[in-house]
């Protein structure tokens, strides 16, 4: 039973990891008025060994874990001004794949659209002569995805979840600026976690506020091509099981590195990165994103 209620926090887990609202190179800086854009994405991440207060746990169902997650994501996005102020809004939605393997392999995989998010930013700061951007974003994700109490894994987490994140950009030395941005997220309950709290009715699962730092910094090459490296901190976020608190503190620390590129029939991009060092849960072994954002 004990193995069990860890597999639970480990799968509880699992989504809170991948909550950091990640920035792409030059995201903080403000964009122009009037623009629209899609933007296209693919996500494709691994997961493996389990820890558990900082310990690797190698017992069953741990023995060799592999989980492996895919995901297309559509983006529209439209910039304004407010009072003078840039602005952007958009709206996102995913279509993806869990697939548990190795020894989580009879936990059935699961396929169908995640959880629409919508997103608004502004610049209360932004001078484009010293490139000094001062940006502060909120974020709502409502549980609009396919979710089944039923299933151990879900593209949904069938639960409102809300973030305000701050950014701030500046150059270092020419071509070479800063970031930094911090963000905090809450999350509403999920009144209807069977089979991923391993309960045999619907209980009810609540999560304290995760906040995320990231920064690093962002070379531009020259008008086509851009390369970043990011740092991630991502703390707090332990779950509740009804009454019964779990002890799962979110403590991770992870890598991202960047490669953009300015085309004249649009922007495509590529990430690759993975946990460096993690406290509870499975840790990522590799997250691939490739982007192509086009105005319209």
């Amino acid at each position: 039973m004990y193995l069990y209620r860890v597999l639970a926090l480990a799968l509880l887990l699992l989504p809170s990891i991948c909550l950091a609202v990640d920035l792409q190179p030059n995201d903080i800086v403000a964009p122009l008025p009037g623009k629209s854009h899609a933007m296209f994405s693919y996500l494709n991440t691994g997961s493996g060994t389990f820890y558990k207060n900082g310990s690797a746990i190698s017992s069953k169902p741990f023995v060799s874990p592999d989980i492996n997650t895919q995901s297309a994501i559509a983006r529209i996005s439209t910039s304004y001004s407010i009072m003078d102020l840039p602005g952007i809004s958009y709206l996102q939605i995913p279509y993806g794949s869990i697939k548990p393997t190795g020894s989580l392999a009879e936990y059935s995989a699961t396929t169908g659209f995640g959880d629409l998010t919508f997103a608004t930013a502004v610049w209360p700061y932004a001078d484009r002569e010293k490139r000094r951007y001062f940006g502060i974003a909120g974020y709502l994700t409502a549980p609009t995805g396919s979710y089944n109490s039923q299933q151990v894994f879900n593209v949904s987490e069938n639960r409102y979840k809300t973030d305000i994140q701050m950014g701030y950009q500046q150059p270092i030395i020419e071509n070479l600026d800063g970031m930094i941005a911090v963000d905090t997220m809450w999350f509403g309950g999920n009144s209807q976690c069977a089979a991923a709290c391993f309960s045999t009715n619907n209980t009810s699962l609540n999560q304290k506020i995760l906040t995320t730092t990231q920064l690093g910094p962002i070379y531009k090459i020259n008008q086509t091509y851009t390369l970043g490296a990011s740092y991630f901190y991502v703390a707090s976020g332990a779950t509740t099981i009804g009454n019964t608190y779990q002890n799962n503190v979110v403590n991770t620390q992870r890598l991202l590195l960047s490669a953009l590129a300015h085309y004249p029939f649009g922007r495509i991009s590529l990430q690759y990165g993975r946990d460096m060092e993690i406290k509870n849960g499975f840790i990522e072994t590799r997250r691939l994103i490739v982007r192509y954002t086009t105005e319209f």
